[in-house]
């Protein structure tokens, strides 16, 4: 049965300008946060390696975006993390985290600088106390496109990213990314853990702004 309407073109009215205020279950993600005791099991020629390291996520709020009738509300977010041994970037991350209010679907996008984007989709548990996305290689609608390197030599063949809140207002992560290694017979599950405390709120979208400028 198809879900989607017969009018595809005529987007919402009336559709409230402040983002922070329509996150959904994203509202908590919302601002600056970091963690120093990130976990990152890679791989390597001489087996699986383990790495500690240090994360700064940025997550600020976007304007209303509509495709037609659908309605979606975002976070534009940047990850950065490096290593207390090294000053390099270990790895860098830029996309969105998107809340459809309609049908409760979270999806989030990613671009890495190795030549890698995906477009995970997924829901926010029950209870309020996490989310998960998923995202699968071959996939039309929630997929993974990479590079003829990376599908020769560290092909992504799934990727699933479970968030879990904290009482104390901070947030954990899990995050899973099977890997078909060139010469490993086995699957290599690469897996980055860590949890990020607040240290900055986030900054109003820019029409929220200017609607709280703008005199009555």
């Amino acid at each position: 049965m198809n879900p989607f309407p017969e009018d595809i073109f005529t987007e919402p009215e009336d559709v409230d300008p402040d983002t922070l205020a329509n996150l959904g279950p994203l509202r908590r993600l919302a601002g600056v946060w970091e963690g120093r005791k990130g976990i990152d099991l890679n791989p390597k020629a001489e087996g699986p390696e383990r790495r500690e390291y240090i994360e700064r996520i940025e997550m600020q709020p976007i304007d209303p975006q509509a495709n037609g009738p659908q309605l979606l509300y975002g976070l534009r977010y940047h990850i950065h993390i490096n290593t207390e041994e090294e000053d390099i970037t270990f790895h860098d991350q830029v996309g969105y985290w998107l809340w459809d209010a309609a049908t409760g679907l979270i999806m989030q996008t990613l671009a890495i600088p190795r030549g890698q984007v995906a477009l995970a989709g997924g829901k926010a548990s029950p209870d309020g106390n996490g989310l998960t996305v998923s995202a699968r290689r071959g996939e039309t609608e929630y997929g993974i496109a990479s590079t003829a390197f990376l599908e020769y030599a560290f092909r992504t063949d799934s990727y699933d990213l479970t968030v879990t809140f904290n009482a104390d207002g901070s947030w954990s992560y899990v995050s899973d990314t099977m890997l078909s290694v060139r010469g490993q017979a086995a699957p290599f599950r690469h897996r980055d853990r860590n949890t990020l405390m607040k240290v900055g709120e986030p900054t109003p979208n820019p029409l929220a702004l200017i609607r709280a400028a703008t005199p009555a």
